[in-house]
């Protein structure tokens, strides 16, 4: 049995093209970027694999090849640790139709023994691989997605009908740290349509509710709450350790707060609103599209904009928008996909239907162009429950 093996492993490597590990090496360090796949087992992709390698183990190869890399022409390296799985592995390959494979001689073994980097992945625990493993699949997610996301901070803006499906969503995800700001407690009529409280929790602060709903249902993620109102004094400091803000706010002058503390620090802003039947989401992304500011330069009269709590809402609504922030957020951490930069999306639930309106930066944004006077001092200076506009500059300045 050995010697036919033998023989069936010098007929294989004689029908493969066959590189070292150098030749590898050089290729990267080249900046080109073929596929590499580490056909390995789990256990040996744990202890380092090659920078920028897709784990496919050989049992799978055949199922997730064409998925992993539909062009049939892209360079392959494939490796396993000494060179002999890698060697049927590529002969699969070229068998399915790829006409660029390698098999890297030596392996593993080879590229460490020649000093050459690797990567040490992420330790997964026996939990995390189960709950994450419908990600791992995914290619533009994946283990090194996963961790991005575990490693990422979303702050919450409202534990209310948006916050609701967001924050459970993102934190169903595996998004490491949700901060949620809200100085409501809990009130029965909350309960149509903000799915993170209930009704033994009427009377306690939306923030504590959230944190017992989250973190009941991924131990994964650290939940910090902020129990207060946003204000001028206190809105940069909030929102300075996270990476995206889920606005969900029900009131134009946070909407505005939130708005010029996230165009100065840089930050992206998931944005949803909902009315009645009627929800919208975009995304405001500092450098790279409008801002709240360019939409809606100044708030319009109350008896124009009702609240939810004025006019109603119905109870499912937010559902769909709220999710929808929860798909952008990902996208912003991951950086994939289009996010809804200059992207206004409306959706009547009525008709079922969406609508996409496309949006542009104001050159004359008070908050977001060349002349605007925003800044920590200009914030600070602002009673945004009184008036939600910036200072102009003057001909002067």
């Amino acid at each position: 049995m050995a010697r036919f093996y033998d023989r069936l492993f010098q007929q294989i490597k004689r029908s493969i093209r066959e590189v070292d590990v150098t030749t590898l090496y050089q290729e990267l360090r080249a900046g080109r970027r073929p596929v590499i796949i580490d056909v390995r087992e789990r256990e040996e992709w744990e202890q380092g694999h090659v920078p920028g390698a897709v784990f496919i183990p050989r049992g799978y190869l055949e199922m997730r090849i064409e998925e992993d890399v539909p062009d049939k022409d892209m360079p392959i390296y494939v490796y396993c640790a000494g060179g002999v799985r890698s060697a049927f592995a590529a002969k699969t390959l070229h068998e399915m139709g790829y006409r660029n494979v390698y098999s890297v001689a030596g392996g593993f073994s080879a590229w460490k023994h020649a000093g050459y980097p690797f990567v040490t992945p992420r330790q997964w625990s026996r939990e995390q691989l189960q709950r994450y493993s419908r990600h791992f699949l995914i290619p533009e997610v994946g283990e090194e997605g996963q961790a991005k996301l575990l490693d990422s901070k979303v702050l919450l803006i409202g534990a209310g009908g948006l916050g609701s499906p967001a924050g459970l969503y993102l934190v169903a995800a595996g998004v490491g740290t949700i901060g949620v700001v809200d100085s409501d407690v809990v009130d029965l009529s909350n309960l149509q349509r903000q799915i993170l409280h209930n009704t033994e929790r009427v009377g306690i602060p939306k923030t504590e509710s959230a944190r017992q709903t989250l973190t009941a249902l991924n131990p994964d993620v650290t939940v910090v709450t902020h129990d207060v109102w946003l204000t001028s004094q206190t809105v940069l400091d909030v929102l300075a350790g996270y990476d995206v803000i889920v606005n969900g706010a029900d009131n134009f002058p946070t909407r505005y707060l939130v708005n010029d503390a996230a165009v100065l620090l840089g930050k992206p802003v998931v944005d949803g609103s909902i009315f009645r039947f009627d929800g919208q989401i975009t995304v405001y992304k500092p450098g790279q599209g409008p801002c709240y500011r360019c939409l809606y330069p100044e708030p319009p009269p109350a008896e124009l904009a009702p609240s939810c709590d004025q006019a109603g809402v119905l109870g499912v609504l937010p559902g769909v928008i709220g999710v929808l922030q929860a798909a952008e957020t990902i996208k912003l951490l991951l950086g994939i996909g289009e996010p809804l930069v200059g992207r206004l999306l409306l959706y009547d639930a009525l008709t079922a239907t969406f609508r996409e309106l496309r949006v542009q930066r104001d050159p004359e944004c008070a908050a977001c162009s060349p002349s605007s006077t925003l800044s920590p001092d200009t914030i600070g200076e602002i009673d945004y429950q009184q008036s939600c506009l910036l200072p102009t500059r003057s001909v002067a300045d």
